[in-house]
């Protein structure tokens, strides 16, 4: 349910507005949402906005939210605006519903850390949430411009300190969030999709060689000979050269990967030197997820991940796997979809499904878009018609011109798989 202000219109010109408690139902028959009034609180005047801060106030204490809804609730005026102040305030009754206040404490006791790393950490993500900026910038802006609670001011030496505090302690605290999320949102975390980007930075060196495992984690060293022989290890920097996704290969990166829920939610966020390849990074992240007590889960990915290393890992512990793939790959596989016979099922006006099993327990579903089917089939005549046009007695010219003439012609045709 939600409040909405409706507008009428009178004949003099005049401009009412009602108060309204609606939600939204679907309609079968128009098959779109709508919304239904639940409650209408009449004329949106001072009266009625006094009685819905009351009722307001009186659901938070039944819902012990009182500390979230006493900052809102300081300013009536309808052409006053929040200050600085009141924001940092919700975003804090949120950090202390999801328990990372308490849960950074915990991991803070038996450390010769300042008690206020706390603090500082929440004051950062409120930084980063209302007016990102650098650690030096951002402990100005706690000192000067807002009213973080606990944290009268801070310094950019304490920022750092609670970043590297941060970094030792992530694991645990993705952990303890995901499932204060998950119980507060009702997650279904049935679904993961994965995927990976890269992101770049503006230097002119990559960093120094670091022994690394195959997770990408630092080894130790000494010498220049890695201890641990027994991992199938490499040295690289962590921002270093690779396959740039926004094709800056000419400067040093990080590959970043993401698994969210059907929802959209954030599950986990990693973080790899920037040669690391696709190919084998889903199962590290499967592996991370082990112990965070999931369900039985279906993950998603894109071709990267498709190699039958990681087929079979995913179906490990009653998992299953979606991976999306070209079939313009050429692979065996999907040459071997393509030639089975069936009959597709319409889905909708552009998309057509056929069903394929190819080996025990892997199946393909072969997607048809007859509208992108027609659009590569014009652009593939225009091509042809032109290239046609071009070499049209091109042999009574020169090895020159024809050389000329090769150099000048229009790339080949991308055929855009209908199918994916």
């Amino acid at each position: 349910m939600y409040l909405r202000s409706t507008a009428q219109k009178r004949k003099d010109g005049s401009v009412i507005r009602y108060l309204q408690l609606a939600h939204n139902v679907w309609d079968p028959v128009a098959k779109r949402s709508r919304a239904e009034i639940v409650y209408s609180f009449g004329r949106e005047d001072a009266a009625n906005r006094a009685a819905l801060e009351r009722l307001v106030a009186s659901i938070s204490r039944f819902l012990r939210l009182r500390p979230l809804l006493r900052p809102l609730l300081v300013r009536t005026s309808p052409s006053s605006s929040p200050g600085p102040w009141v924001v940092p305030y919700v975003l804090d009754a949120l950090w202390q519903r999801l328990g990372i206040d308490a849960t950074l404490r915990r991991l803070l006791r038996g450390r010769r850390l300042d008690v206020r790393a706390e603090r500082v950490l929440f004051a950062l993500v409120a930084n980063r949430a209302l007016c990102p900026s650098s650690k030096l910038a951002a402990s100005r802006w706690v000192s000067e411009d807002v009213e973080i609670p606990g944290l009268p001011k801070t310094s950019d030496d304490a920022c750092y300190r609670a970043m590297d505090f941060l970094l030792e302690i992530a694991p645990a605290l993705e952990k303890e969030v995901f499932h204060q999320v998950a119980n507060l949102l009702n997650l279904e975390v049935d679904l993961l999709f994965f995927d990976t980007t890269s992101t770049y930075f503006s230097r002119d060196e990559a960093d120094e060689p670091v022994y690394r495992d195959g997770r990408g984690r630092p080894l130790p060293e000494s010498g220049g000979i890695r201890l641990d022989e027994d991992q199938d290890g490499s040295s690289c920097g962590f921002r270093t050269y690779g396959k740039s996704k926004d094709h800056r290969d000419d400067l040093p990166q990080i590959v970043i990967g993401m698994a969210v829920t059907r929802e959209g939610i954030p599950v986990r966020v990693w973080s790899w030197p920037g040669n690391t390849a696709d190919s084998s990074l889903i199962r590290q992240v499967k592996e991370d997820l082990r112990d965070w007590t999931l369900s039985r889960v279906v993950w998603v990915a894109d071709r990267g991940f498709s190699s039958a290393q990681n087929r079979r890992y995913l179906r490990q512990g009653d998992h299953h796997y979606i991976i999306g793939e070209r079939l313009r790959s050429g692979s065996a596989l999907s040459r071997a979809a393509l030639s089975r016979a069936g009959r597709y099922q319409k889905v909708r006006e552009n998309l057509k499904v056929k069903e394929v099993r190819i080996a025990e327990g892997e199946r393909f579903v072969i997607c048809f878009n007859p509208e992108a089917a027609e659009r590569d089939a014009a652009v593939r005549v225009r091509l042809v018609a032109r290239l046609e046009e071009m070499i049209a007695d091109s042999d009574r010219l020169s090895p020159t011109k024809r050389a000329e003439l090769r150099g000048s012609s229009p790339p080949s045709p991308v055929l855009t798989a209908t199918c994916a």
